[in-house]
């Protein structure tokens, strides 16, 4: 696709890792620093292939809204069919709980 991004089974990766383009998406968009993000995913290998990524979101609004809705309905055609063990579900929902209140 381009050197900071690329295309594996249908889902958008930074180039050369296994960090998918939704991570940045949701963290960018909740207002998290560039700097933030790439100390949290240091496996991104540098700030300039994350803010490749990030003009790549910016440049492309509509292919990453589209994209992000592909990917959330895939995630519940998932969950549909392979439920998560209730202790697993809960611990999901605090660490959404906890990232939606870091995010406030």
């Amino acid at each position: 696709m381009n050197q900071y991004l690329e295309m594996r089974n249908d889902a958008y990766y930074i180039a050369g890792t296994r960090i998918g383009l939704d991570v940045i998406v949701h963290e960018f968009r909740n207002g998290t620093s560039t700097e933030a993000i790439f100390d949290a995913y240091p496996a991104i290998g540098s700030l300039a292939k994350l803010y490749g990524a990030i003009t790549f979101i910016l440049e492309h609004p509509g292919e990453v809204n589209a994209y992000l809705s592909r990917q959330e309905e895939r995630f519940r055609e998932i969950a549909a069919t392979h439920p998560l063990p209730a202790e697993m579900l809960a611990r999901q929902v605090r660490a959404r709980e906890q990232m939606s209140a870091n995010t406030k």
